[in-house]
């Protein structure tokens, strides 16, 4: 295993010595939740009223939020949403639009 020192992500190296995150990022796939599979840049809109922690905001369900990033992590969606700012959803309270 493969440790980085700076975020303390780990992986297992190839038999053959080299690296195997090319193959992670290929395997790597996000869906809506319908079933639909995201990429960077799509437009989404949110299925349920979302409490933005720590704070006393709210998204509220139908939020379109466009231009998503898609990220590795428990939250695998970053954006910006109209009102509220920068933050990271879960793939799974999204639908494609």
């Amino acid at each position: 295993m493969f440790v980085c020192p700076s975020c303390a992500h780990e992986w297992a190296s190839v038999a053959d010595g080299s690296v195997s995150g090319a193959d992670e990022e290929a395997d790597k796939v996000v869906k809506d939740s319908n079933g639909n599979v995201l990429q960077d840049g799509d437009t989404v809109v949110v299925i349920k009223d979302l409490k933005v922690k720590g704070s006393s905001l709210v998204v509220k369900g139908g939020t379109k939020v466009k231009n998503i990033r898609l990220v590795d992590g428990d939250h695998d969606i970053d954006c910006k949403i109209p009102g509220v700012g920068a933050m990271g959803l879960k793939s799974e309270f999204v639908k494609k639009a």
